[in-house]
């Protein structure tokens, strides 16, 4: 029987461009050994957990520019504290019990390099959060 921690490690991407060094801080190492797969896994559901958050916030988003769309995704991350907790569980969910513990040991600043993850990956994949009511009516 395969344990949890063994499952999580086998169903996570191997994101060949990751390259690791001696000198490298041990955040840096945990953010691609770690976050960066994790959040690959999790990308289509950070997706359609952004696209509940435009759709619960009035569909405000899908009235701005692309400039401000991109600003509206780094509000969301980072000052809408209950929506960054979410996206946070959603990383954290996938830790491994020992990645857990290396994580609690500096976890401000892995929240840091976290969220900064995400909202790179939510804000390349702004196409995908157009209206579907407008893209109906073209």
């Amino acid at each position: 029987m395969t344990t949890r921690d063994e499952q999580l490690l086998a169903i996570r991407p191997v994101i060949l461009s990751i390259k690791l060094s001696d000198n490298m801080s041990d955040d840096e190492r945990f953010q691609n050994i770690t976050l960066r797969p994790i959040i690959k896994l999790q990308n289509d559901l950070f997706v359609s957990v952004f696209k509940n958050y435009i759709v619960k916030h009035k569909n405000v988003f899908y009235q701005l520019t692309i400039e401000k769309r991109l600003n509206y995704i780094d509000n969301a991350i980072h000052k809408d504290i209950k929506f960054r907790n979410s996206l946070k569980g959603i990383v954290i969910g996938q830790f491994t019990t020992e990645e857990y513990e290396l994580y609690i040991k500096n976890s401000s600043s892995l929240n840091k390099r976290m969220m900064n993850i995400v909202k790179q990956r939510l804000q390349s994949s702004i196409q995908l959060f157009e209206n579907a009511d407008i893209l109906k009516a073209v």
